[in-house]
């Protein structure tokens, strides 16, 4: 009898989850609980594209908070400057979610490439340094940015618009970043299990035997490290439709920190396991800013536990099924 596909069920469990928890918790009259569930979503895609150079490649980034203020600058700053009838190098601009998505999913995508090549030629600490430091000069960049409101950030004055959905409507924008969410875990999926994705996996296992097998190691992470960004920089234009705001913090360190714990308490290597992990952290961050303004003294220790105990994270050993790798 063939063994039930975990991810399976573990996935269409939280698909229901997330489907009908927004709804069951606004009947109880928390009006608060759409905007809760729309941030777990918008970190989850975040958190999954990073889980898929992380947990898979063990290519362990502390910059990837650049993208996700990057893919919600871009489509902020692109529709300022169209709502205020000012020309983008001769173009009249658009706040159509069709073109301004595509636009800074690109940017994304380049600035991946860039950061991606100069960054996989070091190993390591080196690495992380090296994409912690570009995120801080990211971060800089945005904050000498006074006429995009330096440190004090960016309004939208009104959300992108798409022709098939309202995104003014919180209901329509959660389903909507449900529904990419879903395509991307999809994806991520595809791209884990195929000829590339063990080649890549390989990579993390021993380099040096993938190497004597004639594997050059660079396009396999570079490519991973860009669908990566561009995943993270998705989520960074939910959240600036979601929020109508970006800051430079979107692009700071602590933000980048903050994405690796979620991984990690979820469970690495695993893409639903991070999905858990945001729901956790977000859901407890929750929680203990009602109990105290002072929530971080008790969310560390949290994580420090769980990091000590449960090394796997929440879904790790039941997805991995006990394997220890």
């Amino acid at each position: 009898m063939p063994k039930p596909d975990r991810f399976a069920i573990t996935g269409l469990i939280m698909l229901v989850l997330l489907i009908l928890a927004p709804i069951v918790v606004v009947q109880t009259g928390w009006h608060g609980g759409l905007p809760l569930f729309t941030r777990i979503v918008i970190y989850a895609l975040a958190v999954v594209s990073l889980d898929l150079i992380i947990g898979y490649g063990a290519l362990i980034s502390f910059g990837h908070a650049m993208f996700f203020s990057l893919g919600g600058y871009m489509v902020a700053i692109l529709a300022h400057h169209t709502n205020a009838g000012d020309l983008i190098f001769g173009w009249a601009g658009s706040n159509s979610a069709f073109i301004l998505w595509p636009l800074a999913l690109l940017a994304c995508a380049l600035l991946g490439l860039v950061i991606g090549y100069l960054a996989l030629k070091t190993r390591g600490v080196q690495f992380i340094m090296i994409t912690l430091a570009f995120a801080q000069m990211v971060y800089f960049l945005l904050v000498s940015l006074q006429y995009y409101g330096g440190d004090d950030g960016l309004m939208m004055d009104t959300r992108n618009t798409m022709a098939v959905v309202d995104l003014d409507n919180p209901w329509s924008l959660y389903y909507l970043a449900l529904g990419i969410l879903v395509i991307w875990v999809l994806f991520c999926r595809f791209i884990v299990n195929s000829r590339f994705g063990m080649v890549f996996q390989g990579l993390r296992q021993s380099e040096r035997r993938a190497i004597n097998l004639g594997v050059n190691p660079l396009p396999f992470r570079l490519t991973a490290f860009v669908i990566s960004a561009v995943g993270t920089g998705m989520a960074g234009i939910l959240w600036a439709n979601y929020a109508q705001f970006v800051t430079p913090d979107m692009a700071t360190w602590a933000k980048s920190g903050e994405f690796m714990a979620i991984v990690t308490l979820g469970g690495l290597g695993t893409l639903l396991g991070p999905i858990a992990g945001a729901a956790a952290f977000i859901g407890l961050e929750q929680i203990l800013t009602i109990w105290t303004e002072h929530w971080m003294i008790v969310m560390g220790p949290v994580l420090v536990l769980i990091a000590l105990f449960g090394q796997q994270g929440m879904l790790g050993r039941f997805l991995k099924g006990g394997r220890h790798d």
